[in-house]
């Protein structure tokens, strides 16, 4: 599918900002102060960014405030209430963490399960899309909730959980590379699938569905080549995950090398995130020999 740049940065830093909140909200660093100042202020910059660049991709951003009325049955409704939630929750315990020295231990339990909440319904916007075969796998909501509490653990500072999550996540993110190439093949969808005519036989275009390309082709049946794609998941494989870890590692700790480790975090997650949309095939292709 075609990556619409908002969509990446809303999905990348909603991530991080909710899994830095989901952290503090344990209190993990235990701050206060300033230092939880500019903590929170961190977390919700990044989370209310995110948000803020997803209604770039709506042809109305007006109509926002729609996403919120189907939480029965859309996904994506149920995550524009739990982020709300999420936020107006961490707020009152992030003030007395700033201003009065301490909050209640639950208030932030709490708010640390709306932030995950939150990036679970995020995953699973993706994830029940069954026409989209690679991302229809319990692997994608591991998948971005790795991506929030490892990145999260990172931007607070955690050096050893950090280590122990990222690690983690470099395993799912492997998993779900090889699962996710295998995956449009097993469920089984072809031409003959696709137009019902598989009882008769083989099916075989005459001829393409359009003379020239529309909306279809530009967005649900955007190809990437095999040999960027290897490129692209070595180099978000490496700033994501084998570059934090090794600063983690290897260097003296502090917050210039922490700094230096969220940065490749932040690249490699683009990077992953870009290829999440990119390599995704929707099955409508099959009509177009896709």
């Amino acid at each position: 599918m075609n990556p619409a740049p908002s969509v990446i940065v809303f999905s990348s830093l909603t991530g991080l900002g909710f899994g830095l909140l989901a952290w503090l909200g344990l209190g993990i660093p235990d701050v206060t102060g300033a230092a939880a100042f500019l903590m929170y202020a961190l977390g919700y910059g990044l989370a209310l960014g995110g948000l803020l660049a997803s209604t770039f991709h709506l042809g109305n951003p007006g109509n926002a405030r729609k996403a919120f009325s189907q939480w029965r049955t859309s996904w994506l409704s149920r995550e524009a209430i739990l982020a709300v939630a999420a936020l107006l929750i961490v707020a009152p315990y992030a003030f007395g963490r700033v201003f009065l020295g301490g909050a209640p231990a639950e208030l932030g339990w709490l708010g640390a399960l709306a932030c995950v909440a939150t990036v679970f319904t995020t995953a699973m916007i993706y994830a029940q899309l069954k026409t989209v075969p690679r991302w229809s796998t319990p692997m994608t909501p591991v998948l971005f909730l790795g991506y929030a509490v490892g990145g999260g653990a990172l931007l607070a500072g955690q050096a050893t959980l950090a280590t122990i999550l990222l690690a983690f996540l470099g395993v799912v993110q492997l998993g779900a590379w090889t699962l996710g190439d295998a995956r449009f093949a097993d469920v089984g969808s072809t031409l003959e699938t696709a137009t019902g005519l598989g009882a008769i036989g083989s099916v075989r275009q005459l001829e393409a569905p359009h003379s020239g390309t529309n909306y279809l082709l530009t967005e649900m049946a955007y190809q990437i080549g095999r040999k960027h794609a290897v490129k692209l998941r070595i180099i978000g494989f490496l700033f994501a995950i084998a570059l934090p870890l090794l600063i983690l590692q290897a260097t003296p700790g502090g917050l210039l090398w922490m700094a230096l480790a969220v940065v490749c975090h932040l690249v490699g997650v683009f990077a992953t995130r870009w290829l999440f949309f990119a390599e995704a095939k929707h099955v409508v292709a099959l009509y177009y020999g896709k």
